[in-house]
């Protein structure tokens, strides 16, 4: 068999009735790294079952560069669950390039798009996301607060500081955010 009727298998097997052959499909089409598989994978991340939207998230994300566009489409214009899985693929691409659209991604309506949203700019550490971040650590959700905590700490910008100090004496009785912004305050101390 060649390359491409291996790819053709597997893209073919992402149709399969059984979500475990559909999750490996994806898993192996991102080990693959090929661009072909991109629009399959896409289609791929409205699957009913979590974990193979997970595994097309991810393969999307190995794959890299050639996904971003597609992906960035989809923040634009999809319902919030497909949005949250576009979000964790270009988390994964770490590119400068889609650090506007993720920052964009702060505002929406959806808790779970921000608060991936915050990891993935977190985890790319491009300091244009500081000042968005900023703001986010007065999002009305708990988990999108403490993901901007974190990924301000993993970005490691001491203009974050002061806001993070705020936002910890803000949050009385909240002993987690609080140990959350510690450890932040403490990353980028050690910068």
């Amino acid at each position: 068999m060649t390359d491409n009727e291996d790819l053709d298998i597997l893209i073919e097997n992402l149709k399969d009735e059984d979500p475990d052959k559909r999750k490996e499909a994806a898993d192996k089409l991102g080990e693959a790294s090929d661009k072909t598989a991109i629009e399959p994978l896409l289609a791929v991340l409205t699957d009913d079952n979590p974990q193979v939207r997970f595994a097309s998230a991810k393969a999307l994300g190995k794959i890299g560069e050639p996904a971003i566009d597609p992906l960035v489409l989809i923040l634009k214009n999809e319902e919030g669950n497909i949005r949250r899985y576009a979000t964790l693929a270009l988390k994964d691409i770490k590119s400068d390039k889609v650090v506007g659209q993720l920052v964009e991604t702060l505002n929406d309506g959806d808790w779970s798009v921000r608060k991936f949203a915050s990891k993935a700019l977190g985890e790319i550490g491009n300091n244009t996301a500081v000042d968005p971040l900023i703001n986010t650590l007065t999002d009305e959700d708990w988990g999108v607060r403490v993901a901007a905590v974190k990924a301000l700490g993993d970005i490691g910008d001491e203009k974050g500081i002061d806001p993070i100090k705020k936002a910890r004496r803000a949050a009385t009785g909240d002993k987690e955010f609080k140990k959350a912004c510690n450890k932040a305050l403490k990353k980028i101390q050690k910068k």
